[in-house]
């Protein structure tokens, strides 16, 4: 019985779940009903990818032991920047392409920028996110262009499964999850990736290439950031230069809401995503609850210095409860 007691209070991700399920109940409760209904939910799993894979990488970033405040920024360009190469006249798989590599710069740029000179990733990405953010009107012309009528969208935005229940962005979701999640679990990146956020000193020790670790999770996040704008942006039929506004603060709450360590070495995927799953449940909940949205913000910073706090403590209890082997 203890070592299950202390197996759970070593792993957040498991107290964030526990109180997800509590909030699906309030909230069927207080919605009479509505809140898991078809419908309500053919809505919810819609839109959840877009945020999900924002916090993937924002989580696996964290755990490396730095943070990112220019996905949001990352989230609009992206699909800014193909938008306006398609109405030049350039095929979707091409403006596909040059929108990642503009995504592996910008991520490039936040981790060699914050490893060469030293400089706490918090300020570089903060900078970045003005000028990410910046280049997106500037390139938008201030008004934003027309998507081609013969983009794929359906690879990105149909229905699929029982009940279309679905959007193929989730089936996207979930096989990125998954890989990622076995990358950070199952190799030896993953290794790296903790060791580094853990101890760097000792990683550095250890010969782990933790210049290069720490660039490829700024890559990865940005990359991850930029693809689910995209989703966004085809899902609304238009490359607004203001989405992904606040994305940066909601996917870093969910990071540290799914259990991952503020100063890096602890977390995981699955955290992450409970942590988004969380969120997007409060807001639904709340506005099926027809209460007013502007409790929302509360509820989340709330929800996050509650998710620190409680971190910390399940940790040293964990510690201190001793099992026999």
């Amino acid at each position: 019985m203890k070592r299950m007691l202390k197996i759970y209070m070593e792993k957040p991700e498991l107290a964030a779940l526990l109180l997800l399920f509590l909030m699906i109940v309030l909230f069927q409760i207080r919605s009479g009903g509505v809140f898991l209904s078809l419908d309500n939910l053919r809505g919810f799993f819609g839109i959840l990818p877009e945020m999900a894979l924002v916090a993937i990488g924002v989580t696996v970033l964290m755990i490396c032991g730095e943070f990112d405040l220019s996905v949001g920024a990352v989230f609009a360009l992206m699909p800014m920047t193909m938008a306006v190469l398609m109405a030049m006249g350039i095929a979707f798989p091409m403006a596909f392409i040059a929108g990642v590599l503009v995504c592996v710069a910008i991520g490039f740029l936040n981790g060699f920028l914050t490893i060469r000179f030293a400089i706490p990733s918090f300020i570089t990405t903060l900078g970045m996110m003005f000028v990410a953010r910046s280049l997106t009107v500037v390139i938008s012309g201030g008004f934003p262009p027309l998507l081609p009528a013969d983009l794929p969208t359906w690879l990105f935005t149909s229905f699929v499964g029982p009940g279309q229940l679905l959007r193929m962005s989730f089936i996207w979701f979930v096989v990125i999850a998954v890989l990622v999640s076995l990358l950070l679990n199952r190799t030896n990146l993953g290794n790296w990736i903790r060791a580094t956020g853990g101890f760097l000193p000792a990683a550095d020790a250890l010969g782990i290439p933790t210049a290069r670790v720490k660039i490829a999770c700024f890559i990865l996040c940005s990359v991850l950031s930029g693809f689910a704008g995209l989703i966004q942006v085809l899902r609304l039929g238009s490359p607004l230069p203001s989405i992904g506004e606040g994305m940066e603060l909601q996917a870093v709450a969910a990071a540290v809401i799914g259990g991952t360590a503020l100063n890096g070495g602890v977390g995981a995927v699955l955290g992450g995503i409970i942590g988004v799953v969380l969120i997007r449940v409060i807001d639904n909940g709340l506005i099926l609850s027809q209460v007013d949205a502007n409790w929302f913000k509360f509820a989340i910073g709330a929800l996050t210095i509650f998710a620190v706090v409680a971190n910390s403590w399940l940790r040293k209890r964990a510690k201190a409860i001793k099992v026999e082997i």
